[in-house]
């Protein structure tokens, strides 16, 4: 059937009222449903064919993830040719995707577009920091723009969609996927959630350069017991609403164009399974009506749970539970018909999973252009430009965190002699992480690189993955040699990541061997880490004056640890997820509700302690130091309104007291204590990155409103009561504490926002 042809009978079908589900809308989604979609959807729906409404419920691997559109061959042509496949991930290439989509949209019986899929997870070619990076450049603007830079990448390459963010909230760092999402923090996970949404999406999904976003995973993944991928996760609803729901509330806000379903379980119950939490929760009463794919082979993996008896079960399982699309393990498309013919009220389900398929790609208008994306000669051009670069190093320099600066030993002379040691130090492929797109090692820049010009003397010293340590000898001669010893340590960029869970976050490898030589040469240290994941570094890290904490920061890694350590730039990042003392400390994180003993240094006294630890984190959540120093005064808490438009302006006064310009992120924790509940010491409920010259000041004013306070108890509420206002450099760094006596006694309604996914208004004078 030629185009013209194709096209003819497309608007027929088109026409078409037949009976079908109606066409969902996105739940506060920006990218409203129009009505040429929703008739689009009946016409088509109405046209299908059983095995083409379970095609557009297919995703297929078309290649593998180093080895992309490696599977697209005659058999996988004809395949899309009889409509049984509406989706391709691992796939990628203006040029290959059109010819890919050429065949779906001219030699299909119904001429449906196909969507194509990949982990453009921070980066498609330019790479930016990891996601728990960004996150500590505690920048929400910054990564917009920076899924911006990816969504360009991308879609100019005719990519359609990405499995990303992931905003987990991970509060164990033995989970090796800490290094995708934001930390442990729900409030600084919701804000990145919406930034990096709003970066792949913009504001239409009609505008240029757009990438549909994914919210994953949906759950608690995170939540997983001992930090192990895939294992359960038992928590309590308050928790899970809590904690672990919030980025996810956001991201529906933001007008996340998808949401992808965890591995694990659930309280007993596999997510991807899970017909309370998806259909219930997220359909019903969030009302949120946009597309949901599996995971990679949950659908079948339900029979390894042991929640379906076989691959028929699952299938009907999952689409019982909402999920729309199979992701690669191909159980809807071999095993849901038997499932109808057993049981027919699934239909409609079918006929609703298809719609919201069909919606996602009408609202990336690939039924007006099926090649809108994808431009070979402008691929050319785009990918890895100098002005992706430019915002892939701010991204890198924004995301470094000072730790320790004992003396103010940073920054260094620019005429210091120094002994750059750590395999890190020269392994581009870590700097770039584990999920790296089309990423290239080569055009990332070392530290080792940066540094050519200065006097410097490299050794490698040992690697985090052989054993041999007969590289310490030149290292320790090298370090003897030097002024400061530049020491470069951690992980490399396969120790984090999916199915990455470690029992033990020291340092991989010799690497401790290697500290203990060079500490022994006297010679003054920084410390500069590389890693996906917070370490427990407490005896390592003992006695060096400057430590860095570095992530794996892309392709600019280099240039931009140099900029902080020679003083170009002051440091600002903060962490996102706080570092242990020990491996033994995990599960940890700052929003921990207080104990009828709280922890007491005094050994002799019972308390909630490790007998054989430093009490708390060896860096807290939301730490990070500057070369200058800020002076934090004049806190006002002020009620504006009453009734429904009560709200509180919470104000402080952040000084430079410094001789040089420099940036603080000022943040605003609450603690609401109720009657008969005890509620976590501190909650994130507000931060400003504020840029503030040498000797100047900053009024930094944070408005809250009681949903801010809101508590889960069955649903979210609204109790009277009065809450203790924190402000200052971090979780356990408060300069200013004040009050608010809040009156409201009130539930708060099913299409409001409350406690942490609840956006704080920040404004600056």
């Amino acid at each position: 059937m030629n185009a013209a042809i194709k096209r003819r009978a497309f608007l027929a079908a088109s026409a078409l009222l037949a009976a079908s589900t109606r066409f969902p809308a996105f739940a506060a989604s920006k990218v409203a449903a129009s009505e040429e979609h929703e008739r689009r959807a009946r016409g088509l729906i109405a046209q299908m064919s059983l095995a083409e409404k379970l095609g557009q419920m297919t995703q297929l691997a078309g290649g593998r993830q180093k080895a992309l559109n490696s599977r697209i061959d005659d058999a996988a042509l004809d395949r899309v040719r009889q409509g049984r496949v509406g989706s391709y991930l691992h796939v990628a290439g203006a040029e290959p995707l059109a010819r890919l989509q050429r065949v779906a949209v001219e030699e299909s019986r119904l001429g449906i577009p196909l969507l194509f899929a990949m982990d453009v997870v921070h980066g498609y070619r330019t790479i930016m920091p990891v996601p728990l990076g960004m996150a500590a450049s505690f920048d929400p603007e910054l990564a917009r723009r920076a899924a911006r830079v990816a969504a360009v990448e991308a879609s100019v390459s005719g990519l359609h969609w990405t499995f990303a963010p992931m905003i987990d909230i991970a509060r164990d760092a033995r989970w090796g996927r800490v290094v995708e999402g934001a930390g442990e923090d729900p409030y600084l996970g919701s804000r990145m959630a919406e930034a990096q949404i709003l970066g792949f999406q913009t504001d239409d999904l009609a505008n240029k350069d757009v990438l549909l976003a994914c919210a994953k995973h949906f759950g608690a993944y995170g939540a997983a017991d001992g930090g192990r991928d895939y294992d359960r996760a038992d928590i309590s609803n308050e928790t899970l609403h809590e904690v672990y729901l919030p980025p996810f509330q956001a991201a529906i806000a933001a007008g996340s164009g998808s949401f992808m379903t965890a591995f694990n379980e659930l309280n007993g119950v596999p997510t991807t399974g899970n017909a309370d939490l998806v259909r219930s929760l997220l359909r019903d009463q969030w009302g949120y009506q946009g597309l949901v794919v599996s995971d990679w082979n949950a659908i079948l993996e339900l029979v390894a749970h042991g929640a379906a008896s076989d691959p028929v079960e699952a299938a009907a399982l999952a689409l019982r539970a909402g999920v729309d699309m199979d992701m690669t393990s191909e159980t809807y498309a071999d095993h849901l018909e038997k499932a109808l013919a057993a049981d027919q009220t699934l239909l409609p389900l079918v006929d609703e999973a298809v719609s919201r398929i069909l919606h996602a790609k009408a609202g990336l208008g690939l039924f007006d252009d099926p090649f809108r994306f994808g431009e070979a000669e402008r691929e050319k051009l785009v990918l890895g430009s100098q002005e992706h670069r430019a915002v892939a190093r701010e991204a890198a320099t924004r995301s470094i965190v000072l730790l320790r600066n004992e003396g103010k030993f940073l920054p260094l002379r620019s005429d210091a002699r120094i002994a750059l040691i750590g395999a890190l130090a020269d392994d581009a492929s870590s700097t770039i992480g584990s999920w790296r797109a089309r990423g290239q090692m080569d055009e990332s820049i070392t530290l080792r690189a940066a540094l050519e010009s200065r006097t410097v003397t490299y050794a490698p010293g040992v690697s985090p993955r052989d054993p041999d340590t007969s590289g310490i000898a030149a290292a320790v001669e090298a370090a003897r040699n030097a002024d400061v010893v530049l020491l470069v340590m951690g992980e490399d960029f396969d120790h984090s990541g999916e199915a990455r869970s470690r029992s033990d976050i020291g340092l991989p490898g010799p690497q401790k061997e290697l500290v203990d030589a060079i500490r022994a040469t006297g010679k003054p240290i920084v410390a500069i880490l590389m890693n996906g994941r917070p370490l427990a570094l407490e005896e390592v890290l003992d006695g060096i004056p400057a430590v860095l904490e570095t992530w794996f920061l892309g392709n600019e890694s280099g240039p931009a640890i140099a900029d902080v350590l020679f003083g170009e730039v002051s440091p600002a990042g903060r962490l996102p997820m706080g570092m242990p003392r020990r491996i033994g400390q995990v599960p940890q994180y700052y929003a921990h509700p207080p104990t009828g003993r709280p922890a007491n240094p005094d050994l002799s006294k019972d308390s909630a302690r490790y007998h054989d630890a430093d009490i708390g984190p060896l860096f807290p959540f939301g730490h990070g130091l500057s070369y200058a120093e800020f002076r934090y005064s004049d806190l006002s808490v002020v009620p504006q309104g009453k009734g429904g438009s009560l709200a509180w302006k919470i104000a402080a006064t952040v000084t430079n007291t410094s001789a040089r310009d420099a940036e603080e992120v000022v943040q605003l924790y609450i603690r609401a204590p109720l009657a008969g509940l005890a509620r976590p010491v501190k909650e994130l409920r507000g931060f400003a990155r504020l840029a503030i010259p040498a000797g100047d000041a900053r009024r930094v004013t944070f408005t809250l409103d009681p949903e801010h306070f809101a508590v889960w108890r069955g649903g979210w509420q609204i109790l009277p009561g009065s809450v203790e206002i924190m402000v200052g450099a971090s979780s356990e760094d408060i300069r200013l504490h004040g009050r608010l006596e809040n009156p409201e006694a009130r539930a708060v309604g099913p299409g409001e926002i409350a406690g942490a996914a609840r956006l704080t208004t920040v404004t600056v004078a």
